[in-house]
């Protein structure tokens, strides 16, 4: 494949808006699959291990993604493709957590969750918007969300990090371009 460089520019525009569209078929699919995927367990140890579990394929795919990003010809689009993996999973996987939290309590939260007001809940601890209309009520639900703030702060300062310093070090592993 040619290098940003040496691409013309009709090549350039279909090879963006192909990682565009990439993207957003990727962040549309887990989406879809939050919501038809059967949720049917209540929140228990089973379920926690599970939120663990996906914690580490999480990082795993960050991992093997972040790698990616160094090696590819285009790391700024690579890590684009990248976060729209990243982002929704990761929004996703808390969002399950407190869908099913609601369901085995309702007490669990100030109101009943929906698989929409799990996501929305979700969405706004980790955008730290926190509007105040969905809460957590007990413990084990407050301790969940603690740690999904503090894994938001890691996600988005030394994420952020990871992402620019791998397309950088993607941008310099390239050969230079040739004179022309």
């Amino acid at each position: 494949m040619p290098t940003a460089e040496e691409t013309t520019p009709r090549l350039r525009r279909s090879i963006i808006v192909r990682t565009v569209l990439r993207a957003l078929a990727t962040a549309t699919l887990l989406v879809v699959l939050y919501y038809v995927l059967p949720m049917n367990s209540a929140l228990d140890t089973h379920t926690v291990l599970l939120l663990i579990l996906c914690l580490a394929v999480f990082a795993a795919i960050l991992t093997w993604r972040i790698r990616a990003i160094t090696q590819s010809d285009y790391p700024g689009l690579r890590a684009i493709e990248t976060l729209a993996v990243v982002v929704p999973l990761y929004i996703l996987a808390f969002a399950a957590t407190y869908f099913l939290a609601g369901r085995a309590d309702n007490a669990y939260f100030s109101e009943p969750m929906t698989r929409t007001g799990a996501l929305y809940f979700s969405m706004t601890v980790f955008s730290t918007v926190g509007f105040g209309d969905i809460t957590p009520k007990t413990d084990a639900a407050r301790l969940v969300v603690t740690a999904q703030m503090f894994l938001d702060l890691l996600l988005l300062g030394f994420g952020a990090r990871v992402f620019l310093g791998a397309v950088n070090l993607g941008r310099q592993r390239r050969p230079p371009n040739p004179p022309k």
